[in-house]
């Protein structure tokens, strides 16, 4: 894999490190703005929403900018917000940090991933995606535990300034690895932009980024509110909660790679094998998770199924919208970060019922169960394998 890609992944790092520490930090912030943790957990759906509009707006409004000087923009921007967001004693003003972070996110991965794309022969998207996923998969083994232990010690707003110092050595990586010019074949007219927003009425590319949404709304609909699980249902210190997310980060960062290597030729492997027990997997956890060796177990496999079956599902999305070649990684986000808004929103309502902190563990299997009956009666579009090149050549790769 070119050393670019890897540069690209060390951003990937700081700003999967803000996406995912709050999992850690929602009892602190919620004490110290005073507000409830539900409300707190808003935050992570703020950052997702962001990401969600943000994707495609900003990929359209950048997609003739120098690919290094938008890159670069967007981690500064990154970085400035969460600078203001270290001081704030606002609420709001930490809720619209987050939005305007996730805009800058959302445009630095769109970019990304279409570079990353570009970065390789056609056939071997799915291991450049997985390179540049392990930038998220590192952050929730050391990033984010990191920034739990930081939060505990010298509380969450340490965390935030140390993201912030986080964008500046990935900024330099962007200045002096990455090349300046625009992308290979980056369109300039209108009416190609027109043609790339209407593949997203493709059946096909709807159906993937549906599935992956599902998915990503189970992972983040438990993972926001595993701290309680860990304090409350199982009875353990603050100092945990680090434990548990680098067990997540652990299992996620080898689902990411397992799923790199099979995701270009054999997507329906993935799914057929790890659907199921990613579905089986969440309500055993909300079964066992008062017993601490069961619930370390579980969070490491949950993590693992978590991500190799969303991964392969957003390689699948950069697949089928290789007719929006611009705008392909701003879709693969979008589809990412749908998900990562309505899990937490989903999961955040159940907290004050009888379920209390398991609650979030059960929407998740549900979630996983819709996105197995949708994809059963269409597993051969599923698994077609390099989609948009397959096709050309009626490649069908059975489930």
């Amino acid at each position: 894999m070119p050393l670019p890609l890897y540069l690209l992944a060390m951003a990937v790092f700081a700003m999967g490190t803000s996406e995912f520490m709050l999992a850690g930090l929602l009892p602190d912030i919620a004490s110290d703005l005073d507000v409830t943790v539900g409300t707190a957990g808003l935050l992570t759906s703020a950052f997702a929403i962001g990401m969600i509009v943000g994707a495609p707006l900003v990929a359209a409004l950048s997609r003739n900018w120098p690919r290094r000087s938008g890159l670069l923009g967007f981690v500064l921007v990154f970085a400035t917000a969460h600078a203001v967001g270290a001081v704030t004693t606002s609420f709001p003003v930490l809720f619209t940090t987050r939005i305007v972070a996730a805009l800058a996110n959302a445009g630095f991965l769109a970019v990304a991933l279409t570079a990353a794309a570009a970065l390789v022969p056609p056939d071997r998207k799915g291991r450049a995606l997985a390179v540049l996923l392990s930038g998220t998969t590192v952050a929730t083994v050391a990033g984010v535990p990191g920034g739990a232990v930081l939060g505990t010690l010298l509380g969450w707003r340490a965390t935030f300034w140390a993201v912030a110092a986080l964008c500046l050595p990935a900024a330099l990586g962007i200045l002096r690895g990455i090349p300046e010019g625009r992308e290979k074949g980056k369109a300039t007219g209108g009416p190609v932009l027109r043609a790339e927003l209407a593949q997203l009425a493709r059946p096909r590319l709807a159906l993937v980024m549906v599935l992956g949404a599902l998915v990503n709304a189970a992972t983040f609909g438990s993972f926001t509110f595993l701290a309680p699980v860990v304090t409350d249902t199982a009875g353990l210190g603050e100092l945990w909660i680090s434990v548990v997310l680098v067990l997540f980060g652990a299992g996620s960062f080898v689902g990411v790679t397992v799923a790199g290597r099979l995701s270009d030729q054999r997507p329906g492997s993935v799914i057929a094998i790890g659907g199921p027990l990613l579905l089986v997997g969440w309500p055993a956890l909300a079964v066992l998770a008062d017993e601490p060796a069961a619930l370390f177990a579980l969070v490491f496999v949950q993590g693992a199924l978590s991500f190799a079956l969303g991964s392969t599902l957003i390689t699948r999305v950069l697949y089928e919208a290789a007719g929006a070649p611009t705008m392909a990684g701003s879709y693969a986000t979008a589809a990412l970060n749908v998900g990562a808004a309505v899990g937490p929103l989903v999961a955040a309502t159940t907290l004050t019922t009888a379920a209390g902190n398991l609650g979030p563990l059960w929407v998740s299997g549900l979630l996983v169960a819709i996105t197995l009956l949708i994809a059963f009666p269409l597993r051969t579009v599923v698994a077609a394998g390099r989609s948009a090149e397959a096709l050309r050549q009626d490649v069908r790769t059975p489930w």
